[in-house]
């Protein structure tokens, strides 16, 4: 059984609560089957995030992370696993 999870759900996500100038949200679970977290569907538990927000100005790269963290706390209570983050 998947998470539910998916990179639109979590794009909607940081959309609405980081303003990104730049966003892009890539499921990379089916590249970890059968790695720690993997529920066996391929999808919804290992994700990349690409993001550039003016709300990251002024702060360091550990802070910019946190920002994003909490934002998708309750999809990582859910089930989200891996969150790659490369902020620009």
């Amino acid at each position: 059984m998947g998470t539910g999870i998916t990179a639109e759900a979590l794009r909607a996500r940081l959309a609405e609560l980081l303003q990104p100038s730049r966003l892009e949200v890539v499921d990379e679970s089916a590249m970890h089957a059968g790695h720690a977290g993997a529920d066996g569907t391929g999808f919804g538990t290992h994700f990349r995030v690409r993001i550039a927000s003016p709300l990251f100005a002024g702060r360091s790269r550990v802070e910019q992370h946190r920002l994003v963290y909490d934002a998708l706390r309750d999809f990582t209570e859910r089930g989200l696993h891996a969150l790659a983050i490369e902020t620009l």
